[in-house]
């Protein structure tokens, strides 16, 4: 029921485009997505633990070396990221901190973080 109510969503934001291909597409995406979330119901809980698990046995150099990674690559993915993130690398790190715990507790608490994100 909700795929119907989308897609007449969609029709009518482009009237004037939509045509049999959009249909089509949109159903195909529909179809794709559906078969995927299925695929991982139930498999959440078993990911939590293991993020878990991962997090907790990280190093402290494995951990500085994490933090160094995800603003290497986010600048070299966004180079104007650079302008918005002139902070010490302090808060940089403790930035990338809360990126981690925030990825852990969207596994217990997601209707919490997606409040607290939104």
């Amino acid at each position: 029921e909700f795929k119907a109510v989308m897609l007449a969503s969609l029709r009518s934001l482009v009237p004037k485009d939509w045509d049999s291909n959009h249909e089509v597409a949109w159903g195909w995406l529909w179809e794709n997505v559906e078969r995927m979330l299925k695929n991982l119901m139930g498999k959440p809980a078993m990911q939590e633990k293991a993020l878990e698990r991962l997090i907790m046995s990280l190093t402290e150099d494995a951990v500085n070396y994490l933090r160094r990674e995800v603003y290497k690559r986010f600048f070299a993915l966004a180079p104007a990221g650079q302008d918005y993130f002139k902070q010490s690398t302090t808060r940089l790190y403790w930035i990338a901190d809360k990126v981690v715990e925030m990825t852990i507790e969207m596994y217990r608490e997601p209707k919490e973080m997606v409040e607290e994100i939104s």
